[in-house]
């Protein structure tokens, strides 16, 4: 399934890294920063999170709240979130169950290895649930930055 811009988003639950149940309904009415990333502790995936974090004061004052989808189990996450003070909620999805409703998942190329894997995405939803952006390469160290930028230029 290939999700467009303007496109309602897919329900889910799913679970943080406080082993806390989570889900889209939890969210209506705000703005969301869905992304999805490949593995905790790797060193883009900790940039990424890192320029969230960084900028999470600025993307809230814009009524932003962020989630992090990655395969990884509630543990991994918790460690993540503690080894860099995330202020943010990550959802373990370690069966695909979110990841495949987004369709986030697929073959990747590295050194010219072709192997399955998850496409660092992200979707910035608008308060009724419609994908307003999406961005297929995060610009990791300027992500925050580039959201707000695209939500004023939908503006």
């Amino acid at each position: 399934m290939i999700l467009q811009e303007g496109d309602k988003v897919p329900a889910f639950k799913g679970v943080d890294q406080n082993g806390n149940p989570v889900s889209l309904n939890d969210y209506k009415g705000q703005k969301l920063i869905l992304y999805f990333y490949p593995q905790d502790d790797t060193p883009t995936c900790t940039v990424q999170a890192c320029n969230l974090r960084d900028n999470f004061t600025l993307l809230k004052n814009e009524g932003f709240t962020i989630l992090g989808v990655s395969p990884d189990e509630i543990e991994k996450h918790k460690k993540f979130e503690s080894k860099y003070q995330l202020p943010f909620t990550l959802l373990a999805d370690p069966k695909h169950s979110i990841i495949d409703k987004y369709g986030v998942w697929g073959e990747k190329q590295l050194y010219g290895r072709k192997y399955m894997g998850l496409h660092r995405t992200t979707f910035v939803i608008d308060e009724k649930g419609i994908i307003r952006k999406i961005f297929l390469r995060p610009k990791n160290k300027q992500h925050a930055e580039e959201i707000v930028k695209a939500w004023k230029e939908l503006a």
